[in-house]
């Protein structure tokens, strides 16, 4: 018995070590040869330990801009990134956000195989993502990890299958072909940008006849975008909640000083997050994908956003503009409002912005690529700002989920199940 409370309670109770089982079991169906399996399985678990990192690091950083935003504004500022999140929720509920991944990863595939839905979604980060979120809200209605596990690892896998092909009427648009699917879950937005461009424009006056400045490019790297927005906008706080504010929170670091370190931790924690989540989804991904290579043989893969900007480089950049000029338009009513303020950072805001500018353009042109991308922006913060009170109320506080699908889901979920629970 003593035993068995090690390997359950001690080990198989670490999301680290659990995440490592997974990858092992993996290589293991693969025949993979040993030094494969001990390499894939240990980097898989640093590559947990390195998220962990990463996480505390960031919620020290958030913990600084909210209370500085509070001071100066008296509003709540909340930064919408799915990694913040998942590290918050991971901190908390960390093996039921793994369980809920796996069992998501496995029902994708039987997904797949068994109806019309042929998507293998091969984005693993957002799939960690999705189980963060179905997990959080899962929790806030109160339910069991056995449930959460078993239910939320369905309805990802369902998620999975279904989102990708959503937005592949419009993705066969912008690639040419049917080969390649859209894993990243903003495919509601995505698709609209792609209907909002039929609607406003024509492919033929494509943003590809344009040419831009050079120096907009940089957001393309995530640490360079998000440090650029981090420290502008803790400078806003800083100087918001005055000189004092600002340095008895440091401990007496110069309150000019203290924002932009703050604003470089914070991209300093998001990159180790990134890094983490890359090391350990690598290996376990990577198991999956042959799997079911050999289960589904014509199914399409569902990739990253990054895949579709070859096909419209220059819509990438204007979509991002434009999605971000839509997040500050939400940012500056929300604070008029006096309701809770969805701060747009860069790097949502790219990937997002950039990827639904290029469906914008497939159908639109440089007009679809403008209307889309912005209409886009907005609902990336409107939807943060619904689903944030759910989320506060099991006490994670600070960041919240920009992609729409995750919103969707989200507040379908809760909202559901408060009205299930409301008949008995």
């Amino acid at each position: 018995m003593e035993i068995l409370k090690i390997i359950v309670f001690d080990l198989l109770a670490s999301a680290p070590i659990l995440v490592g089982v997974i990858a092992l079991t993996g290589l293991i169906l693969q025949k993979e040869s040993v030094d494969k399996i001990i390499s894939g399985t240990l980097k898989t678990i640093v590559g947990f330990l390195v998220f962990g990192v990463g996480s505390a690091a960031a919620v020290t950083a958030l913990d600084s801009f909210q209370k500085l935003f509070a001071d100066g504004f008296g509003l709540k500022g909340v930064l919408p990134l799915a990694e913040a999140v998942t590290a918050l929720a991971q901190q908390q509920f960390g093996t039921t956000v793994s369980l809920v991944m796996l069992i998501g990863f496995v029902c994708n595939l039987l997904v797949a195989k068994f109806t019309p839905l042929k998507y293998i979604f091969l984005t693993g980060q957002h799939n960690l993502y999705l189980a963060a979120l179905l997990t959080i809200m899962f929790k806030a209605l109160g339910l069991s990890n056995t449930i959460i596990i078993i239910f939320g690892g369905i309805i990802l896998g369902f998620c999975a299958a279904l989102f990708p092909a959503i937005a592949q009427p419009y993705m066969r648009k912008v690639t040419g072909d049917d080969e390649l699917a859209m894993g990243h879950y903003v495919t509601i937005g995505y698709a609209l940008s792609g209907w909002i461009g039929s609607k406003v424009g024509t492919p033929e006056n494509s943003t590809e006849n344009l040419k831009l400045p050079k120096w907009l490019t940089m957001f393309k790297d995530y640490v360079v975008g998000v440090s650029i927005t981090m420290i502008i906008f803790f400078y806003i706080a800083a100087i918001a909640a005055g000189k004092t504010s600002v340095e008895t929170l440091s401990g007496g670091v110069n309150w000019l000083v203290y924002p932009l370190f703050q604003g470089l931790s914070f991209a300093a924690a998001l990159y180790v997050i990134i890094t983490g989540v890359r090391l350990f989804l690598g290996e376990i991904v990577n198991a999956f994908v042959g799997i079911s290579e050999k289960l589904i043989p014509n199914a399409k893969p569902a990739l990253d956003c990054p895949v579709v900007f070859p096909f419209a480089p220059t819509a990438t950049v204007i979509g991002f503009l434009s999605a971000y000029i839509g997040g500050l338009v939400c940012m500056v009513i929300m604070g008029m409002l006096g309701s809770i303020v969805i701060i747009p950072v860069a790097v949502p805001y790219f990937f997002i912005g950039a990827t639904a500018g290029v469906f914008g353009n497939a159908t639109g042109g440089w007009k679809g690529c403008i209307a889309g991308s912005f209409v886009v922006g907005i609902l990336i913060a409107v939807g943060p700002a619904l689903i944030y009170p759910i989320m506060e109320n099991i006490g994670l506080t600070g960041t919240s989920f920009p992609e729409t699908d995750f919103n969707v889901v989200g507040l379908l979920i809760y909202y559901v199940g408060e009205f299930i629970k409301g008949l008995f």
